[in-house]
């Protein structure tokens, strides 16, 4: 689930997905974005944040993660790079340290089961 959250922001800003067909990995387009920047902006983060909860209007990019992230969070980030995935750890470990409200209304959106959550909580009891 965290990796699946991270994404919700990380793809929002870091990963742009070719419509059809699917890619074997995602793009590393956005690879080079500073992420703490962003993280640190809370302007632009709640901007994401309400595009993933269509409560607000979208850049590109959301529109590409809202489109995306339901594969990335079923397949655990498989077609995400090494900086992705260190990505996207970095996103869903500062909502819950930081905007943990927003994060819970995420998670009840994009893993109302609690699947991704689980999964993402056994690989970080492997690190």
């Amino acid at each position: 689930m965290a990796r699946a959250l991270l994404l919700l922001v990380v793809l929002s800003v870091a990963l742009y997905v070719q419509a059809a067909p699917p890619p074997a990995k995602y793009t590393n387009k956005y690879d080079g974005i500073d992420l703490d920047r962003i993280l640190r902006n809370d302007r632009i983060l709640t901007n994401y944040i309400k595009c993933l909860m269509d409560q607000g209007p979208c850049t590109s990019e959301g529109r590409e993660l809202k489109r995306t992230l339901p594969d990335a969070l079923e397949t655990d980030c498989t077609k995400c790079n090494p900086n992705q995935k260190t990505a996207a750890d970095k996103v869903i470990r500062f909502l819950i340290d930081n905007r943990r409200k927003d994060f819970d209304r995420l998670e009840k959106k994009y893993d109302p089961s609690g699947a991704y959550r689980k999964r993402f909580e056994a690989t970080l009891q492997k690190q």
